[in-house]
């Protein structure tokens, strides 16, 4: 490997966020062209380059670097021309020369060890000074992780996302424990951070790597919708995974129980291994539930039946038989399911529920999964939603570094009633702590339609507690007539009867465009979007009203190709329309882009100063308000009123969501929909897939492909199997022939 010191003189090409540069730089006899990953780039900073000569097709020969070092100058011109590079924010061409000007080649020292010198110098304050000091403190100490991690093949880009996460101590951190690396720093792997372990010498056989892996099987599951997994499958994967004997795998699990991160348990006859803290959230649930439901439930100070009458006359909605018995058991059970698909009246139950639950004097919250989920409710029931977080008054305990909810035993809801819509998202570590936090004797009411996807997070909340038989529920099934008159709920109830849905009627809201390939979907859901949906539905905001979905993020018709489609027709480069590109993305004003991690401690603020708050939360969607360069900032707006701002950094955080996956689209309903219908992998290409995305249109629901697989998707009927133990443990409670229930009675 060569090593040449140079300058960069001019920076042809620079991605923010993986780092990859190509500049001309200047040495000490020659100028040349370098191309490798350089963070921070700027012209005027001098490096030591490590790499081999290459010779480019269309550019000739270039100096290609795996390695780097900057090299701090020792000149007045030279550290002038390093501190307004951009190497300090705050530090700009005129602000240097003034620095250097009074403190000369003893700059450096100065910003370092005497920083409150600075003020001397006009325009700079005391936290200026200081704000000039941290940024030259954390710009040595990111190139010394940067230089330490290249011996062991750690990109730059991944050295910037360790520096990121812990900052000063990111070395020590990593030799302490590389295997912390796969929970703490996003986007990295075990296999990542298992050969940067065995590079510093990690042994193969250690019980640190082995039981390292065994959490990493378990999350995995967990991440695919698991609480637990199977004893033996956990051997077999954890075994393959680490190239040891399955035996090496089991006598490491005893000492895990013993510390307390994981639980084995007996059920249904077989040994499965959790997580301790999913462990810990099914038995919570499980317990919460049987508390509510058996404790005695606040009186409601008025007659049911005549509020009933009275409920219908005011609104002028006349219930059906099974709608009235819907909530009439909602208010007699502590915990009561209302299931059913659209068009069956859910909204219509709920709100004849508060009525009468607010003339009886019970106070009643209600709350969805997600702020879309929310939002629709309170649009379409006249009454005020939160999402769940923010009912239980969610907050980041710096102390933990994990999400607390102020509301819990504790400090229980202030509330008689609870109703939780959009209940098939809830997954088990939500639903533990929105059932801690309500108190005995209230009711809690759980809507949703069971027959979508799962949640995102593991866990199968819904189906496990109607599956238990023992939490008391009704099954709606009547479409009433105005819901009769749409295509998209007759299809979708079609749909999960195992029938073809019937499309292209004239007038009609449900609408098959039949192409024969890959292509073809493609260059139609291309016309679609640029003119004749547009065109078509004039009435329509086509960048907010119409969603694209698919079931998949990648290949041609998957969400992550889709969304640079959509982004070059519905928000296209335009003059005085800020851009930047990180990666393979570019990030645009005006972008539609979704939140792709919960981030507690992410702040926020309405457009009127009036409140503020932190959380951006998994699946929020939102548009890019404004772009700026200069302080690399972007700042987006969610729910129409809330901005966040985002620092270049936190850009992995957001994806553009013109095409999101339909499980992505959970929760939220969308004036026109679009969807790809191709040949997709099997266990997607299911009947509840394409029943949740059609559910998802309100005015319009259009597919775009071939009729075969649109009927293969209803024939599969199989859901993928998740391992949750919620359903066996409610069962355990059932009275058997008259017995059998006391541990029911006796459940403290």
């Amino acid at each position: 490997m060569e090593e040449k010191t140079a300058t960069l003189k001019e920076l042809v090409y620079h991605n923010a966020e993986s780092a990859y540069t190509v500049g001309v730089f200047q040495g000490a006899e020659d100028s040349f062209t370098a191309v490798g990953h350089l963070p921070a780039a700027s012209a005027g900073r001098t490096f030591r380059l490590g790499g081999v000569w290459k010779e480019h097709p269309a550019y000739g020969s270039q100096f290609s670097f795996s390695e780097y070092r900057e090299e701090m100058p020792d000149t007045d011109e030279g550290i002038a021309s390093f501190l307004a590079s951009g190497a300090l924010k705050g530090v700009g061409k005129k602000r240097a020369a003034l620095i250097v000007e009074a403190f000369g080649t003893d700059t450096l020292r100065v910003i370092d060890e005497e920083p409150h010198k600075l003020t001397e110098i006009s325009g700079i304050g005391p936290k200026k000074a200081a704000d000039i000091c941290e940024a030259f403190r954390q710009h040595r100490e990111f190139a010394e992780v940067s230089l330490y991690f290249q011996q062991f093949g750690v990109s730059v880009p991944a050295a910037m996302r360790l520096y990121k996460t812990y900052g000063a101590d990111t070395i020590n951190a990593v030799r302490e424990n590389p295997y912390r690396l796969i929970g703490d720093v996003h986007g990295m792997g075990f296999r990542a951070a298992d050969s940067i372990a065995m590079k510093m010498g990690i042994d193969k056989n250690s019980v640190f790597r082995l039981q390292s892996g065994i959490k990493y099987i378990l999350w995995y599951h967990v991440n695919d919708g698991s609480a637990f997994i199977p004893k033996t499958l956990l051997l077999d994967k954890a075994a393959q995974l680490l190239d040891v004997s399955r035996d090496d795998i089991e006598e490491c699990l005893p000492e895990m129980v013993f510390e307390g991160e994981l639980q084995i348990e007996n059920l249904e006859g077989r040994p499965v291994v959790f997580l301790e803290a999913y462990y810990v959230a099914e038995q919570s649930v499980c317990k919460d539930l049987i508390r509510l439901e058996r404790a005695e439930l606040r009186t409601l100070q008025a007659d049911v039946e005549n509020l009933l009458d009275m409920t219908e006359r005011e609104s002028g909605v006349r219930l059906s038989e099974n709608q009235k018995y819907a909530v009439r058991e909602s208010l007699d059970h502590g915990v009561f399911v209302i299931t059913g698909g659209p068009g069956t009246g859910k909204t219509t139950i709920i709100n004849s529920i508060i009525a009468i639950l607010k003339s009886g004097g019970i106070e009643t919250g209600i709350a969805a999964p997600t702020g879309r989920a929310a939002k629709r409710i309170t649009e379409t029931t006249g009454h005020e939603a939160s999402t769940i977080h923010r009912m239980l008054e969610y907050c980041y305990s710096e102390n933990d570094d994990a999400m607390r909810f102020g509301k819990n035993a504790e400090n229980p809801l202030p509330l008689g009633a609870v109703i939780v819509d959009e209940a098939s998202m809830i997954d088990i570590m939500l639903m533990k702590g929105l059932l801690q936090a309500i108190p005995s004797g209230a009711r809690l009411i759980v809507v949703g339609d069971a027959d979508q996807l799962p949640s995102v997070g593991a866990g199968n909340v819904l189906r496990d507690m109607l599956d238990s038989e023992l939490i008391y529920s009704v099954r709606l099934t009547e479409i009433f007539r105005q819901a009769n008159e749409s295509s998209i709920i007759v299809n979708a109830h079609r749909i999960n009867r195992g029938e073809y849905p019937e499309f292209n009627s004239r007038g009609g809201d449900f609408f098959l465009v039949q192409r024969n390939d890959d292509e073809h979907i493609l260059e139609t859901l291309q016309e679609l979007c640029a003119t004749r949906l547009p065109k078509y539905y004039a009435d329509c905001d086509i960048l907010k009203d119409l969603q694209v979905l698919t079931p998949v993020r990648k290949g041609v018709l998957g969400s992550a190709h889709l969304n640079k489609m959509l982004q070059a027709i519905l928000n296209p480069p335009a003059p005085g329309r800020s851009e930047r590109t990180f990666g393979e993305r570019t990030l645009r004003e005006g972008d539609k882009v979704m939140q792709t991690r919960n981030n507690y401690r992410m702040a926020w603020r309405k457009a009127d100063g009036a409140e503020e708050g932190e959380g951006v939360f998994n699946g929020d969607v939102g548009f890019i308000r404004a772009l700026d360069a200069e302080n690399g900032l972007i700042t987006v707006v969610f729910d129409d009123n809330r901005f966040v701002e985002y620092d270049f950094t936190q850009t992995d955080e957001l994806e553009l969501a013109y095409a999101v996956t339909v499980h992505k689209s959970q929760g939220s309903e969308f004036p026109l929909v679009l969807m790809p219908v191709t040949w997709f992998p099997p266990v997607l290409a299911t009947r509840n897939l394409l029943y949740t995305a059609v559910t998802r249109g309100k005015r319009a629901v259009i597919l775009v492909g071939m009729e075969n697989r649109m009927r293969v998707m209803v024939d599969n009927n199989q859901i993928k199997e998740r391992f949750s133990g919620l359903c066996p443990r409610l069962r355990a409670f059932l009275p058997q022939n008259g017995s059998g229930g006391e541990a029911f009675w006796n459940l403290p």
